[in-house]
């Protein structure tokens, strides 16, 4: 997402995340990507119906009005936007008897997955949220002899991409010359089986963007045995960042590998965090110039234009963070969030919170 589109989800989240109903009514609607218009507007006034029945006179008053200007809004539209809709609408007003009613509707920066209407004293927000999230994207890879499954793990959504089987027989049990050239095959299979999945994961992977690594599961030895005799290409190899036992090889156990990866996966983020730290530190070290920490220092490297990277502490006043990542977005500076879960973290807080690795040099105000 373009950082100007984040910074204005951004925003509206905050301002909607701000009000709060004296009753339930606040409307949240969610039309997921691909729907149809005119089965959105049917529901719509099919609510509108529904609501005659709210006992409290001025509760009913608002959520029917309310619907009414969302079923307005609706006729400006042929057909809904390719990535859906998400329609906010309600009495605001914070005073007992009071009607504010407003209408936010949004069409999405990425595709919804989401159908909804709900109806409450705040609004649902969360399927705009989780675009917001980072969407680093992780292979996949669960398998024993028998099949696999390859999927990806891109922010909290798993996708299965590809499922496999092998055609391997189980052993067999008689023993002689029979046996031993019933194993030759059966190992020969298993190796040809494990090359098929190597070039369905390059086929998928190899040159997938904002892949950040790989993470392979499966029950007992044949996970390593894949490694070994796959013929897996380097490059992939080295982007293996988790082998776990998991009991499955369908789509529960993509599951199931994500779910034993959590330690994984949340030292991945850490891991990219102390980096960025670490930079910037270094470069206040050795390159001062090309960096900037305190408020009144990083405001003027924003105001002309210089600030490369925004680092902000996520314990920086919320007010504060909107003014600057406003400012940030006007010459398109990219924007960091980072905790205090790491010592790097903490001496960051106890700088001030606020730093920036630069474009160009920028003297510290006096």
């Amino acid at each position: 997402m373009e950082e100007e589109k984040k910074q204005k989800l951004k925003e509206l989240i905050e301002e909607l995340e701000s009000y709060k109903g004296r009753h339930t009514e606040l409307i949240t609607i969610y039309a997921s990507a691909g729907s149809s218009l005119s089965q959105l507007a049917s529901q719509v006034i099919a609510e509108q119906s529904t609501a005659q029945n709210i006992k409290s006179k001025t509760t009913r008053t608002n959520v029917i009005d309310a619907l009414e200007r969302i079923i307005r809004h609706l006729k400006l539209y042929k057909e809904l936007p390719k990535n859906g809709l998400a329609i906010f609408c309600g009495n605001i007003s914070k005073k007992e008897g009071e009607s504010d009613i407003r209408l936010w509707v949004i069409e999405p920066p990425q595709p919804l997955k989401t159908k909804l209407y709900r109806c409450d004293q705040v609004f649902v927000l969360d399927p705009l949220k989780e675009m917001l999230e980072a969407k680093d994207v992780y292979g996949l890879i669960v398998l024993d002899r028998r099949e696999a499954t390859i999927g990806l793990l891109e922010g909290k959504s798993i996708i299965k991409l590809k499922h496999l089987t092998s055609g391997v027989p189980g052993k067999f049990k008689t023993g002689g010359s029979s046996a031993a050239r019933f194993d030759r095959l059966t190992e020969e299979m298993a190796k040809e089986f494990y090359r098929r999945i190597s070039e369905h994961v390059k086929e998928l992977f190899f040159e997938r963007p904002r892949l950040k690594g790989l993470l392979l599961g499966g029950p007992g030895p044949t996970k390593e045995e894949w490694l070994k005799e796959g013929d897996l290409v380097s490059d992939l190899k080295r982007k293996i960042i988790a082998i776990k036992d998991v009991s499955y090889t369908n789509e529960q156990g993509l599951e199931e590998l994500v779910h034993a990866s959590q330690d994984v996966l949340q030292q991945e983020e850490i891991m990219k965090e102390k980096q960025l730290l670490n930079k910037f530190f270094s470069m206040l070290s050795k390159n001062k110039m090309y960096a900037a920490y305190g408020l009144e220092h990083v405001k003027k490297a924003l105001e002309v234009g210089a600030v490369e990277i925004l680092i902000l502490s996520t314990n920086t006043d919320k007010k504060l963070q909107q003014e600057l990542k406003e400012k940030a977005s006007l010459t398109g500076a990219k924007v960091e969030l980072v905790s205090e879960e790491t010592q790097e973290g903490i001496q960051f807080k106890n700088l001030g919170g606020i730093g920036a690795i630069l474009r160009f040099a920028v003297e510290k105000p006096k």
